[in-house]
């Protein structure tokens, strides 16, 4: 049996914690100073308002999903305690405390995953497998889109005071949103240069960026664009991969892949998800880590990933700010 804490319980922790109930058997431990939680207390959920007072039940696992400016001085913590490390999205918003953290992981030879679901995504599944067959031809480039409004993610609470909307604890469209990026590093690898504007745009009331447009040039040559923001009705998200022999399309509106071919002049569905439950990206994310942790094997996005999207961020704005084109540092830390 695992014992897992859980370290912060916003939408992200209170979902891993349900998921974790019904899908796994395990000991769980929830550190939070929310006083709201006597129904999973009832299904014998250990509630602490302290790392100190939850290191008492011997935790193996621990899932980091507080506020992203805690994530690395948290991980850090429970690291040195031992823990295979669940750690969600993004690592960090800066690179303070990294190279310490990966130090601690390295040595203790801790399982590490960062929390992006889209890798688990049945569609972006389905097109890396494509991707990695040659399908397409040799890649030219991607424009990947992901939109939404920011008040609308959990209509239940304020969205002004939530930290995906503050900038100092991590919040903004680049970094909370770095899903698509992070699909994008899966499927392309290293990104080389970036040039983007980032920054706040939108009529919302948030003091962290709202929209972020980036041109990537990745070090095989392939040129990316990446849309963000935090104010378009409807949700969209959208990938179109264009390739010497074809172009992929895929958006989260029709949920298919679908492939025009060069030579016979058309469009053919590859894949069409029907009734698709998200909830399964999550589910799956937890089976692979929970694997990968009993086979002692690494995870499919581990604390380097984490490491290597966190830059192109950081790039990205700093790209923003000084309006040129950036390189993104060579080595990991």
């Amino acid at each position: 049996m695992y014992t897992i804490l859980i370290v912060g319980f916003g939408s992200i922790g209170k979902r891993h914690l349900e998921n974790i109930l019904t899908n796994f058997n395990a000991k769980i431990i929830v550190c939070t100073k929310r006083k709201d939680l006597v129904k999973f207390q009832k299904k014998g959920v250990v509630i602490v308002n302290s790392l100190d007072d939850a290191f008492l039940y011997k935790p193996n696992i621990a899932f980091i999903t507080n506020e992203t400016s805690f994530h690395v001085k948290t991980a850090i913590i429970l690291a040195k305690y031992g823990m295979n490390l669940f750690l969600e999205k993004p690592l960090s918003n800066s690179m303070v405390g990294v190279k310490k953290l990966h130090s601690i992981i390295s040595k203790n030879k801790l399982i590490t995953q960062i929390g992006c679901n889209f890798r688990f995504h049945p569609c972006l599944i389905k097109i890396k497998k494509l991707l990695d067959k040659g399908e397409l031809g040799r890649i030219i480039s991607v424009q990947v889109e992901s939109s939404s409004h920011l008040p609308d993610w959990h209509p239940y609470e304020d969205y002004r005071h939530g930290y995906a909307a503050k900038d100092d604890l991590g919040g903004g469209i680049s970094l909370t949103c770095i899903h698509e990026l992070d699909f994008l590093y899966w499927f392309f690898g290293d990104i080389d240069k970036v040039f983007s504007i980032t920054g706040k745009y939108s009529d919302l009331e948030v003091s962290s960026d709202d929209l972020s447009a980036m041109i990537m040039i990745f070090k095989n040559n392939i040129i990316g664009e990446l849309h963000l923001d935090y104010f378009q009705r409807p949700d969209f998200k959208s990938c179109k991969i264009k390739g010497t022999r074809a172009t992929l399309y895929w958006d989260s509106s029709s949920n298919e892949v679908k492939i025009f071919n060069q030579k016979k002049k058309q469009w053919k569905i590859i894949m069409k998800l029907l009734n698709f439950d998200k909830n399964l990206m999550y589910v799956n994310e937890l089976k692979h880590f929970f694997k990968c942790i009993k086979d002692k094997n690494k995870t499919i996005n581990d604390i380097n990933d984490g490491i290597k999207t966190l830059q192109v961020v950081l790039c990205a704005k700093q790209s923003s700010q000084s309006r040129k084109l950036t390189s993104v540092k060579k080595k990991l830390i």
